[in-house]
């Protein structure tokens, strides 16, 4: 397959913000420097996502000892906190009034996209305040048949992560998706973290393209930026990678996630993919006939 442009760029924020605005809008800038697209959140109503035998269950967090349930409390993002997210998002770019030929195209650019993934169905009743672009079905939220009907009526495009499952379970999602005429793009997802690079299985991207017939992506949560480009290669039209500050901060995906660093060369790679590849047809270049000369003695 000829990879014709860049994949869509999806920065998946997730929960590595820990419940901190400020941390949330370091990982937004710092998406937005190495060009993604979109930044993603997660929303859940803790009460009613969290399984009732890992409420009650205590841990160490870095704000004490504390129930599973009451951690998860502790870093959900509030109406008042997503709104925030929701202004820096769509923030206008400042200019500069002596280039006022410059202006209107300036003015009129988002800084970025941002969507989150619901794990009930009251988080997506609560999204659906910010009138976001794009929905997303997170892993762990396949089988859920009554989440997915009320996110593929809302006719968004939506991004479907296919960790945790088995076809079986896929084929039952797309159907509904397709019943309610909602635009979809598949994500092979491998749901450990970090993934071992020998279990992420990149064929899949080519398998659920053949199998289905639309647009597939990857979602990885290896902890190196090599299978991001192969999986650009094999055609997947959206990355999506968790992004962290800091891979060393407390949290469940830190490990997963990509730091500057690994951002810096995801994207300096992937923007040179489709240019590398061209377009599969021979030419004899001007360059190369030159070199000829060189050589050809008959």
């Amino acid at each position: 397959m000829i990879l014709k442009k860049r994949p869509f760029l999806i920065a998946e924020i997730g929960i590595n913000h820990n419940g901190s605005i400020i941390t949330a809008k370091k990982m937004i800038d710092l998406a937005k420097k190495y060009n993604f697209d979109a930044v993603k959140f997660q929303k859940r109503d803790p009460e009613v996502s969290t399984p009732d035998a890992q409420k009650n269950k205590m841990r160490d967090t870095p704000w004490g000892y504390m129930s599973y349930l009451n951690y998860k409390k502790k870093i959900e993002f509030n109406y008042k906190e997503f709104k925030q997210i929701d202004k820096y998002c769509k923030k206008k770019k400042k200019f500069n009034k002596k280039k006022l030929k410059k202006k209107a195209k300036i003015v009129k650019k988002k800084k970025i996209h941002w969507f989150a993934s619901a794990w009930d169905i009251n988080s997506q009743i609560f999204l659906k305040k910010f009138k976001c672009k794009y929905n997303k079905i997170a892993s762990a939220m396949l089988t859920n048949e009554r989440l997915l009907e009320a996110v593929s009526k809302e006719k968004k495009h939506t991004f479907i992560s296919t960790g945790m499952s088995n076809m079986k379970d896929i084929k039952k999602c797309v159907k509904i998706f397709k019943k309610n005429n909602c635009k979809f793009t598949l994500l092979h997802c491998v749901s450990t973290y970090p993934c071992k690079e020998e279990n992420l299985n990149l064929s899949m991207i080519t398998s659920l393209k053949k199998i289905f017939k639309c647009p597939v992506g990857y979602s990885g949560h290896e902890s190196s930026v090599s299978p991001s480009i192969m999986a650009a290669m094999l055609g997947a039209e959206v990355i999506e990678r968790h992004i962290t500050i800091n891979r060393s901060m407390w949290g469940t995906d830190q490990s997963a996630s990509l730091s500057e660093e690994g951002l810096k060369n995801l994207t300096s790679i992937i923007n040179k993919i489709p240019k590398i590849l061209g377009n599969g047809k021979k030419f004899f270049s001007i360059d190369e006939k030159h070199m000829l000369n060189k050589f050809r003695y008959w």
